[in-house]
């Protein structure tokens, strides 16, 4: 406590170190939660590094927890500091909307004025006649960003409310053709994205 010179011993132990516990456990859960995420998407540079800043406060934490090993109201504020590490994580990844996403799209009635207007709007689809359970179905793939699935969502609903679909997370795809403009059904702006790697 040499560190807290400053300030009395009581608020030091009742007040201080427990704030700091609370937030580096925050820090550190929400950053383990994003290098979880870096893992699933194949960012290999990104996620190692997240996890070196995760264990180094994890271990500030934990060391003042080991040297307070008396004191229950540590524990709870340590355990308090995960639970919302954990749920700031997740918000955290959210916002980002980091990454691709597939859509598969099913539905019994006639999907061509969905496919048009997804096409209109400069998404890249591809639509095949299958057979399901209950007769012939209309198949519709598309590749998104994450953070222009509500809008998709949004268009599918108004074509065909009824339409089954199916939302993939994807780690890697060779190309991609994301719309450049505003969409007719979101005052939000999509931004351009093409990804252009070389096939196999």
């Amino acid at each position: 406590m040499d560190n807290f010179s400053y300030f009395s011993p009581e608020m030091v132990k009742w007040i201080i170190i427990p704030l700091l516990i609370v937030l580096a456990r925050i820090v550190d859960v929400s950053l383990g939660t994003m290098r979880i995420i870096s893992i699933g998407r194949g960012y290999k540079l990104i996620a190692p590094l997240l996890g070196f800043f995760e264990i180094l406060i994890w271990l500030l934490a934990i060391r003042q927890i080991m040297q307070n090993l008396t004191n229950i109201f540590y524990y709870l504020f340590y355990s308090g500091g995960f639970a919302a590490g954990t749920f700031i994580g997740m918000y955290i990844e959210e916002k980002l909307a980091i990454g691709i996403l597939s859509i598969r799209i099913i539905t019994r009635k006639d999907a061509s004025k969905l496919i048009n207007f997804l096409r209109s709007v400069n998404y890249g689809v591809t639509s095949v006649v299958a057979q399901g359970a209950t007769g012939q179905v209309n198949v519709i793939y598309i590749i998104v960003k994450r953070s222009d699935v509500k809008n998709v969502i949004e268009i599918i609903n108004r074509f065909n409310p009824n339409a089954f679909y199916l939302i993939e997370d994807v780690r890697l795809a060779s190309e991609g053709i994301f719309p450049a403009y505003k969409s007719p059904l979101n005052k939000g702006y999509f931004n351009l994205l093409r990804l252009r790697r070389k096939g196999k």
